[in-house]
């Protein structure tokens, strides 16, 4: 795969298409490519947008279980009734039945799950789309860093097979982590990120637990760390490291 055909698979990169191979040439390709990554962004903010245009229709069956539930129910036939059953019915009239309310009462109940339906779809449809926004603003973050023109850079192998680099801002006091093939936390687990200051950890954020490979925004500013670690921390995360570390790296000049 020759460079130019890297720029071509921004696309595919942004709705998570490529295998691993891929993905891991491509992320080392926008790293260093502008153009590239600007791309991704937009193409993943686009992607988000899209996914909330979701509307919701009824079961085409329903109409047809409908017409045929009129169709099986028989209509009672008109009967005569005495005077004195004449004063009765009257009497019956001019109070609601017991039917009648019971319609009225189901047919409230339905307008209110239907409205208390229709509020949970547009707090879901507002929550994917304020997600969407984080997650924009979190991936032109981690643009900012990886093409800042102080951007330095240092690579570690990590246990089976995987690495990991740290890219660091001075100008931006920001840090990525960028990880490649690695495997996955145990079950209840999620891989915690530490900066090193003078042997004292700083929580620097979590991991997203199912993805092995992909860049993540440290938390906080780097400040006076000379280095950063990795350890496997209970789901939510820890105050300190409560395991040994993972991998240990100094971050670059």
């Amino acid at each position: 795969m020759t460079a130019a055909d890297l720029h071509t698979l921004t696309g595919a990169y942004a709705l998570h298409a490529l295998d691993d191979d891929e993905r891991e040439r491509f992320e080392r390709h926008a790293a260093a490519c502008a153009d590239c990554a600007r791309e991704v962004r937009e193409l993943s903010a686009a992607a988000a947008r899209l996914g909330l245009a979701v509307t919701v229709s009824p079961d085409p069956a329903l109409k047809d279980q409908v017409m045929r539930r009129i169709t099986t129910v028989r209509q009672e036939p008109p009967r005569t009734v005495s005077p004195g059953e004449l004063r009765t019915v009257g009497a019956r009239r001019r109070r609601p039945s017991r039917w009648a309310l019971a319609a009225a009462l189901a047919a409230a109940a339905a307008l209110g799950g239907t409205a208390v339906w229709q509020h949970e779809r547009a707090q879901d449809a507002q929550n994917a789309q304020e997600q969407a926004r984080r997650a924009e603003r979190r991936a032109d973050q981690v643009a900012a860093v990886l093409t800042a023109p102080d951007a330095r850079s240092r690579t570690t192998e990590l246990p089976g097979g995987a690495s990991g680099t740290v890219v660091v801002s001075r100008s931006r006091d920001r840090a990525v982590f960028v990880a490649s093939r690695m495997a996955k936390p145990p079950g209840g687990k999620v891989y915690q990120l530490w900066f090193d200051e003078a042997g004292t950890m700083r929580s620097a954020g979590l991991m997203d637990p199912g993805r092995g490979t992909g860049a993540v925004l440290m938390e906080g500013p780097v400040d006076g760390a000379s280095g950063m670690g990795i350890t496997v921390e209970p789901a939510g995360g820890s105050r300190s490291p409560t395991s040994a570390p993972v991998a240990l790296m100094g971050l670059p000049a």
